[in-house]
């Protein structure tokens, strides 16, 4: 995403000057005193470039994380990127570069599950951005997780972005070739000057013993059995356009979808919003007046939303925050100061955890919020 990655360049620039301050704290340390206000520690440290996270059946928390990119080119071997973003160089089997993902115990313990999986980067003229994997998700005790810095695009050309099944001992197998689905079932309106060939897939969820991965750069969201049978559920670029759709979450019997929005000059006139996905697979507005959604949760019945940042245009440093969604009014801020947040879920305690230092830092500066409001 041309206009996502341009704008994250700006976090790079942050994880190299030390501006993220929460940066230096260890596991378990409060980041702050907090005078009755949500309190917010650092659960898990030493990760690279944490995305989405999930609790499993173990009481573990699970979460991706994109990698540190890679140096592999695949220009003139097949279509690239648009825009300023090309081109992406990637990494296949790197145990270094890799993306991972990462178990963290109840005491914040954190234990490789799988590594060396795809990792890719954007050029260096807008800050050489990671992507890799970048959700997890169970049906029953089986752990899916969903690669975004695969495929050729990418320099990946021999891994294509897709869902992957994991097995013991760090194996796993890709079980749904998305890079394949959507090159032969484009959608309505993707945006040429900003357009991904193998996909930017963000998010995944399991509901009913499937997975619903969904794709940010050309805006769909799609269904993968367990033996891999990809199909539509919805093109949400034939109704929104180019909307960049991040955030998807599923509670009692219904499904809600945010987005990040473009970050052009006229961004926080209301481009961002809630929707939730009716039975005929339409889309309807449930809120407005969110900012640069990257994650949605349910706490106690009410839906919150993970804001990267609530700067308008540009996001800045130390704004990401944790706002209260209401369907008849603003939503309310509930916890702020979060340094480029990028994933979100509820524990089994209540609180919320939170990938935080999610884009542009260095090796291992990536961490895991515990936040009790």
């Amino acid at each position: 995403m041309r206009r996502f990655l341009t704008v994250l360049s700006t976090v790079s620039l942050v994880g190299f000057l030390g501006l993220a301050g929460s940066a230096q704290a260890s596991a378990g340390q409060p980041l702050a005193p907090h005078h009755g206000g949500p309190h917010i520690s650092v659960f898990a440290t030493g990760l690279n470039n944490p995305r989405g996270l999930t609790f499993g059946p173990d009481g573990h928390l699970y979460v991706a994380e994109g990698g540190l990119g890679g140096h592999h080119s695949t220009v003139g071997r097949c279509q690239q990127v648009a825009g300023a973003a090309a081109p992406y160089t990637g990494s296949t089997n790197n145990p270094v570069l890799g993306g991972r993902i990462s178990k963290i115990s109840r005491s914040g313990k954190v234990t490789t599950v799988v590594k060396a999986l795809p990792s890719s980067q954007t050029s260096a003229a807008i800050g050489s951005l990671v992507s890799g994997v970048s959700s997890v998700a169970f049906i029953g005790h089986q752990l899916y997780a969903l690669l975004a810095g695969a495929g050729c695009s990418h320099g990946v050309p021999n891994v294509p972005n897709g869902v992957i099944k994991v097995g013991q001992h760090g194996h796993w197998r890709l079980i749904a070739n998305l890079s394949a689905f959507q090159k032969a079932h484009p959608v309505a309106h993707p945006d040429p000057e900003d357009f991904e060939p193998d996909g930017t897939w963000y998010s995944m969820i399991a509901i009913g013993g499937a997975l619903y991965p969904m794709d940010s750069n050309h805006g769909e969201l799609d269904r993968v059995t367990r033996h891999g049978h990809i199909s539509r559920v919805i093109d949400i670029s034939a109704s929104q356009g180019h909307v960049v759709p991040t955030a998807i979450v599923h509670h009692h019997g219904a499904t809600y979808i945010s987005n990040l929005g473009l970050f052009d000059p006229t961004d926080g006139a209301g481009d961002e919003h809630v929707w939730q996905l009716t039975r005929h697979d339409t889309l309807k507005v449930r809120a407005t007046g969110v900012e640069k959604v990257l994650g949605l949760a349910f706490r106690g019945g009410q839906l919150y939303a993970l804001e990267m940042s609530t700067m308008g245009g540009s996001p800045a440093p130390d704004t990401g925050a944790i706002v209260r969604v209401s369907s008849h009014g603003p939503a309310t801020t509930v916890v702020s100061g979060l340094s480029f947040p990028t994933g979100m879920t509820v524990g089994p305690d209540g609180a919320f955890y939170v990938s935080n230092n999610g884009f542009g830092f260095g090796a291992g500066e990536g961490q895991v919020l515990r936040i009790q409001l």
